[in-house]
């Protein structure tokens, strides 16, 4: 008989409701359990826009997360990855986990990998041969670099943006910024411009110079 595909959206909800801990834990963990059928790893990363990114990689290269049993969880923040690597341990649903970080959370996610048993005194390599990668400074500023910043006006002009960034940059706080800092301002000024910009982004990178991190994750 064929692997069930899991059920990426019913199993990240279970998830989150059994990570939250509460009444609801046990009902949702018994649910995390039954929605896993046919998963064989999770990708922990911080937020949907993270998500978005990995999931727009794995469209271009032709790759079907959920058909492979992999499915992308965000976290909604790194002080809690912890508790997810737990459930997600020998002690909980026994599934492989990889993961993607920025490079101000890392501290979190070492201190997570450890307590949960998968290594001692880390450092960022350890982490990356344990398949969790490190943005530099986080993945905006990882995919603005590949890109270059005409690169990403570009972008922004294609997403019919680039009048709002104009006068975005001619805001009184925004003068005498480098435009590096201006359009990664510019990306998380508005709700769900973030995440919508991830997946722009990594269309729009030289498959040459996709981000170290994410490119790994995928590998």
């Amino acid at each position: 008989m064929p692997v069930p595909v899991p059920e990426p959206d019913r199993f990240r909800a279970a998830v989150h409701l059994w990570a939250a801990g509460g009444p609801a834990a046990a009902t949702a963990a018994a649910a995390a359990r039954e929605s896993a059928a046919g998963l064989r790893m999770v990708v922990l990363v911080e937020g949907v826009s993270d998500q978005h990114a990995v999931e727009a990689l794995a469209e271009r290269r032709h790759r079907d997360l959920a058909g492979e049993g992999v499915c992308v969880v965000p976290l909604g923040g790194a002080m809690s990855v912890g508790r997810y690597l737990r459930l997600f341990g020998p002690q909980g649903l026994a599934i492989t986990v990889r993961g993607l970080c920025d490079e101000a959370e890392e501290g979190f996610f070492r201190r997570g990998l450890e307590q949960a048993g998968l290594g001692a005194a880390l450092d960022r390599s350890a982490m990356e041969a344990l398949g969790f990668g490190v943005c530099v400074t986080d993945l905006e500023d990882e995919l603005i670099r590949a890109l270059g910043s005409a690169g990403v006006e570009r972008v922004i002009d294609a997403e019919r943006d680039l009048a709002r960034f104009r006068i975005f940059q001619r805001q009184p706080a925004q003068r005498g910024r480098t435009i590096e800092r201006q359009l990664r301002r510019f990306l998380g000024t508005m709700s769900g411009r973030k995440a919508r910009y991830a997946r722009a982004l990594v269309r729009a990178v030289d498959p040459g110079a996709i981000p170290r991190p994410l490119d790994r994750l995928l590998g």
